[in-house]
Formats: C-alpha cells, sequence, structure tokens
C-alpha cells in the first residue's frame, strides 16, 4: 500500500509539473508537485512521501546555497550584521501577532497557538508542540499552509514586481559539468549530511552540506552550484513534501485549520513586508533580497525562491538560518515562562 501510495503521489506530482510547464506558471519543479499534491488530497486521494529520499533531495540545496560563499561574499558578512539583528524583533513582532491570532481569534489551545505561531522549522515545532500538549495534526497544517501561502505570494510578487522569468533553468545543464565535479559535490552533500547529523546540528540535511560546501568553495574547490536538472529535482520532492502533508485532510480540517493557516500566513506577511521595508529604507539590502530574507516561508523553499531569482543566496539563507536559530532555542523557554 505504501508503494503505491508512493506510485500515485509521484505520478501526481510529474503531473503537477507538466500542467504548471504548459501553462508557462512560475517555478513549475516547485508549485507543480505542491498544488498537485494539495488538489488530489482536497479531493480525497492518499498520499505519501519517502523521507530518505526528500532528504537526501534537500542536500542538493545545501550543496548550491554553500556554494555562493565565495572569498567576495564572506568579506561582506560583518555588513549584513544590522540586518541580522532585526531577525529577532521580526520573531517577536511575528509571535506577538500571531499567537492570540491562533488563541483568541481562532480557539487553539496553548501549545498548539503557540508553536503555530512560531516561524521556525516545522519539524521542531511539531516535536516542541506536541510535547507540550498541542495538536500534531493542527501543527502540521497550520505549519504547511504558511509556506503554502507565502510560496505563492512571493512568486506572483517576483514575476509581476521584478518580472523575473521563474520558468528558466535555474544554472547551467549537467552535460557542462565533468565528472569529477559533479562527484565533488555529491560527496559534499552527503558527507556533510552525514558529519551533521552524527553532531546533531538541525536542518542537518541542508546545513551539514551547505557548511561543506562552503569550506570547499573557499578552497577553490567547487566553482560552481550544482546543474539545474539537480535543483530541479530538489524543487520537484520539496513541493511534494509540503503537499503530502494535506494527505487525509477532511472538510472540517479544511475549514478549521486551512483558514486559520491562511489567516496566520497573511498576519506574518505584512509583518515580513514591513520588516523587509524599514531594510530597504535603512540601505541594508536592495528590496528583493530584503523581501526574501524576511519572507517566513520554509528555509528550503526560500532558498530556490533565491537560487532562482538571482537574489543574494548568502544573505537571504543567512536571515532564514538566524530566524530557525532563535526559534529552535528560544521557543521552548518562552513557552514554560508564558505557562
Amino acid at each position: 500500500m505504501t508503494v503505491l501510495r508512493l506510485a500515485v503521489t509521484f505520478v501526481i506530482c510529474v503531473l503537477g509539473v507538466l500542467v504548471f510547464d504548459a501553462l508557462s506558471l512560475p517555478l513549475p519543479f516547485l508549485l507543480g508537485p505542491l498544488f498537485g499534491c494539495l488538489t488530489a488530497a482536497l479531493l480525497g486521494a492518499r498520499l505519501s512521501s519517502y523521507p530518505p529520499l526528500t532528504n537526501t533531495m534537500r542536500t542538493i540545496l545545501g550543496v548550491a546555497v554553500g556554494a555562493s560563499f565565495t572569498p567576495a561574499v564572506v568579506s561582506q558578512l560583518p555588513s549584513m550584521a544590522l540586518s541580522l539583528m532585526l531577525a529577532p524583533v521580526f520573531l517577536l513582532a511575528a509571535g506577538v501577532a500571531g499567537y492570540p491570532f491562533l488563541r483568541r481569534i481562532c480557539g487553539f489551545d496553548r501549545a498548539t497557538a503557540f508553536y503555530a505561531a512560531m516561524p521556525g522549522g516545522l519539524q521542531d515545532m511539531l516535536l516542541f508542540g506536541e510535547e507540550a500538549g498541542g495538536d500534531p495534526r493542527a501543527l502540521s497544517l497550520l505549519h504547511a499552509t504558511r509556506v503554502l501561502l507565502i510560496v505563492t505570494i512571493i512568486p506572483a510578487l517576483l514575476v509581476l514586481v521584478w518580472d523575473i522569468d521563474l520558468t528558466a533553468a535555474p544554472g547551467a545543464p549537467a552535460s557542462s559539468f565533468t565528472l569529477t565535479e559533479l562527484a565533488i559535490m555529491a560527496a559534499a552533500g552527503l558527507i556533510g549530511w552525514y558529519l551533521a547529523q552524527r553532531v546533531g546540528l538541525f536542518g542537518a540535511s541542508i546545513l551539514g552540506p551547505l557548511i561543506l560546501t562552503a569550506g570547499l568553495t573557499l578552497a577553490g574547490v567547487i566553482e560552481q552550484r550544482p546543474p539545474a536538472e539537480a535543483i530541479q529535482a530538489a524543487q520537484f520532492f520539496i513541493g511534494m513534501v509540503v503537499g503530502v502533508k494535506y494527505s487525509g485532510i477532511t472538510m472540517a480540517e479544511v475549514r478549521r485549520f486551512l483558514v486559520a493557516g491562511l489567516g496566520h500566513g497573511l498576519v506574518l506577511t505584512v509583518i515580513a513586508a514591513i520588516f523587509a521595508e524599514a531594510v530597504v529604507l535603512l540601505g541594508l539590502a536592495p528590496q528583493l533580497d530584503a523581501i526574501l530574507a524576511f519572507s517566513p516561508g520554509g528555509q528550503a523553499e526560500m532558498a530556490v525562491m533565491a537560487i532562482v531569482a538571482g537574489a543574494d543566496v548568502t544573505y537571504v539563507i543567512m536571515h532564514h538560518v538566524t530566524r530557525i536559530v532563535i526559534v529552535i532555542t528560544c521557543a521552548p523557554l518562552i513557552f514554560r515562562w508564558l505557562r
């Protein structure tokens, strides 16, 4: 049954890519599988993903981001300090606005409302929330809906405001790489992931390859990002993972969780827009980079956006890593204090 569900899910994701590509819609390899799975789930289809494979695909993004850490970029890291200092302020604003919305207006219990209001790592928030007595199903759907909303709004902005072509290949084709280059990138992804897991690093499948690849890039061993086909494959499975979370959703859950998640996502979007505008007015970053850096989407999804849009990938990812570190380390402490 699991194999059959995987096969069905894969076919639905491929159909999603084909539909988005035929309609020239943005990010077909990311949004096609996501909306394909969402539509199928709402129609009652049972879907599933294969975590070992999806996590392996996430290592590609880690390598792609790590390859952006050139000596010229690293020399600019100190200039990001002031912008990064806004990350905890953004999280405070998100919590102050999000928790009352989910608790008072949407009627969720304290633990569910608090950990759903934290725009941090999905798996960590599910774990912390469940341990605190929250509803894991509600947390999963609320966070998935937040990511769904962000990855829908941001591509629309990129196309309408900046006229960026999000249907183009996100890099050079695999045929332009040597086998040695591809082997080094693959090794950096898998070894970085393994080492990060061994030391218990959060987001190991992305951050481990990112750190190792950054070191290899600074050493001159890696000189470019993975081929376009690899990045598209990563997008495909990331879209699948988000879409699969809606599997088995009922109409009652749609009315409560999906609507609440969309409302909360809009609240976060407004807050993110305010902070992005503040960064631009302070002259800390261009508008495109600022919007991608403060958009409360998933780390993997925002990495895809930054790569495809041609933004400053290092700037964007540094802000998302900082946000996730703060949420994971501080959220349980703040919840205990509040309780």
